[in-house]
């Protein structure tokens, strides 16, 4: 039996296995996608303490690498639900079970969809989530990019070093993403932007052809891209633990800067929780609180 397990392997489930170990519990993290979470997706950060300028993927493999440094350990599995038991919890996964003393969710979010006519046919042939994944499929072609957010303009960004054209689809008369990096991709000239409009639906035989718009008074267009960017936000894999812990409206955890979740034993941290700023740093910052928390709440038995 482990002291915690931790479902998620983003910045702050690895944080929190750094934290849980340097207390001396043991640790194991569950990830059943890729380790890192969401900051693989980024080609280049900026804005976390002590590095100028890290890749994504660097920065997740630094984590990773501390975290089985302090002896956590970490398996490759879904975790499918959380059993309450005698002494504490059994957590199912897809290959196995694993009982342990405390939990900690930070399962993060994944990329919303459109949900609009023709996006599921074509995901993989044309539609993408991740410029630094797919991006350079699209060298010197003309590609779409939904949404006008940060994340919509950080892949933006990274498409218009390579791309002939970007063309950003925003459903509001103004881009919402940081100022900075917005003026910057406004001062390109292989970027537009079309104000206030939505994705009607996708067009293709086998492959994406084009992009059906609709504007604010119900008119349609089509704009012929090589390929589509969906860049409109994240959303929240937590349904298989809502018995333990309640959830807010749109799926997230409602819990507050205690990391805490209505059942004793189980907490939460990261994107995956109720809370306004989702960056990398509030993600760390949720992981010592919510490993700290797990300790103390284990030392108190």
């Amino acid at each position: 039996m482990y002291d915690i397990v931790i479902i998620g392997a983003g910045p702050a489930g690895l944080t929190a296995a750094v934290y849980a170990r340097r207390a001396g519990k043991s640790v194991l993290v569950l990830e059943k996608a890729g380790f890192g979470g969401q900051i693989t997706y980024s080609h280049k950060i900026e804005n976390f303490p002590s590095a100028q300028s890290i890749s994504g993927t660097e920065l997740a493999d630094k984590m990773m690498e501390q975290a089985i440094a302090q002896g956590a350990d970490i398996e490759l599995e879904e975790a499918l639900e959380i059993e309450k038991t005698g002494e504490g919890f059994l957590i199912k996964t897809d290959f196995s079970e694993y009982g342990c003393k405390a939990v900690i969710i930070a399962t993060g979010a994944k990329h919303r969809t459109l949900g609009v006519e023709g996006e599921e046919k074509f995901i993989g042939s044309g539609i993408s989530f991740c410029a630094v994944c797919d991006g350079a499929f699209y060298e010197g072609k003309e590609v779409a990019v939904i949404g006008g957010g940060n994340s919509a303009l950080v892949e933006a960004s990274l498409l218009a070093e390579t791309c002939k054209k970007i063309t950003i689809v925003q459903n509001l008369p103004h881009l919402t993403g940081e100022k900075k990096v917005a003026e910057a991709l406004l001062n390109r000239d292989n970027v537009e932007v079309i104000y206030s409009t939505v994705v009607d639906s996708f067009k293709g035989d086998s492959d994406l052809e084009a992009v059906i718009l609709k504007a604010e008074d119900g008119s349609l267009s089509e704009l012929s891209v090589d390929g589509v960017f969906v860049a409109i936000g994240l959303a929240p894999d937590n349904k298989a633990f809502e018995a333990f812990a309640d959830l807010d409206k749109y799926g997230y955890i409602d819990s507050d800067e205690t990391c805490t979740t209505k059942t004793e034993g189980i907490f939460t941290a990261g994107d995956c929780r109720k809370k306004q700023v989702r960056q990398i740093t509030t993600a760390v910052a949720d992981g010592a609180v919510a490993a700290l928390g797990a300790c103390a709440y284990i030392d108190s038995k």
